[in-house]
């Protein structure tokens, strides 16, 4: 038996359907279980709750493996980074109790106890946790991941074939190193089944510059906008006047500058295969027909954490 955290999201779901392939019992711990999920039935769940030790360590009981993707994109009202830390570490404690034999941590790459941003902080306490825990686990983590519905390229896409220009700050030469999210579960399930205390970066095969990387978008939306620069204040602003229209938050300013300081681009060899042009020409009829809400996603509908 194998727990995974949020398998009716986004990461965690890709995880949790690699480990099904590999035929793995799964469970997920969850907020909601969504009407009509292609994984209803497949696999087992408990709450994602952290109130709750008691009924936390009984969810992981017969768990060997937990697969941890828990994490907050920005601050929202009480759902802060620092309460995300403090929750992840009850996640461990209960996980230790419950005689979880690893753990498989989903971080980001270059996090570090430095970093002036927030996101990249706080990722790396976790870390910090997650190595100061006594059980056996791998760190995971991840570049820039794409895929079908992902946050980041395909709202890129949805906005390509929407208007006329498309704004990047400054002349967006800073760099990302996409990931396939398929290529993302293997590393991590592959994690699973190592052994030894381990971290590793989950990055795909081609370093693009930005500018690159919404050229390409556009390029398979069949789109002629042009991008345009601009300051990072209006970089930021503009996307989310969009993302207000969908009661969204598109993009943080601390997104951009993690971006603008190719904080999403690995120094180790790619583990990750797949190719991000081709997954482009292979999906460019759906690409970016949506808008995709990450509130919707990860807050409507879910109990508080």
């Amino acid at each position: 038996m194998d727990a995974v955290t949020g398998a009716f999201s986004y990461t965690g779901r890709a995880i949790a359907e690699e480990l099904l392939r590999r035929g793995r019992e799964v469970r997920t711990l969850t907020r909601r279980h969504p009407a009509r999920d292609p994984l209803e039935g497949r696999v087992g769940e408990a709450p994602l709750q952290f109130a709750d030790s008691t009924a936390l360590r009984r969810a992981l009981g017969d768990v060997e493996t937990l697969y941890n993707t828990y994490w907050v994109r920005y601050a929202r009202g009480s759902t802060t980074f620092d309460r995300a830390v403090a929750n992840t570490r009850v996640l461990l404690e209960a996980a230790a109790d419950a005689g979880v034999q690893r753990v498989v941590h989903v971080s980001v790459t270059n996090a570090a106890l430095d970093s002036p941003l927030p996101y990249f902080r706080g990722k790396a306490q976790v870390e910090a946790d997650v190595a100061a825990s006594n059980l056996s686990h791998a760190i995971v983590r991840p570049t820039l991941v794409f895929g079908a519905n992902d946050i980041l390229v395909s709202n890129i896409a949805w906005g390509v074939r929407r208007f006329p220009v498309f704004p990047i700050s400054g002349d967006g030469n800073y760099r990302v190193q996409p990931v396939a999210v398929a290529d993302v579960a293997s590393i991590c399930a592959d994690a699973g089944e190592a052994r030894g205390d381990i971290a590793v970066d989950a990055a795909g095969p081609e370093v693009l510059t930005y500018r690159q990387l919404v050229q390409l978008v556009a390029d398979a939306a069949g789109s002629k906008i042009r991008i345009v620069s601009v300051p990072r204040r209006v970089a930021v602003l503009l996307p989310n006047v969009v993302g207000a229209a969908h009661r969204d938050v598109a993009l943080t300013a601390d997104e951009l500058a993690g971006l603008e300081a190719s904080l999403l681009v690995s120094h180790d060899a790619p583990l990750g295969t797949a190719d991000f042009r081709t997954w482009l020409s292979a999906n460019a009829d759906t690409l970016g027909r949506v808008y995709t809400s990450e509130l919707a996603r990860n807050f409507r509908g879910r109990a508080p954490l």
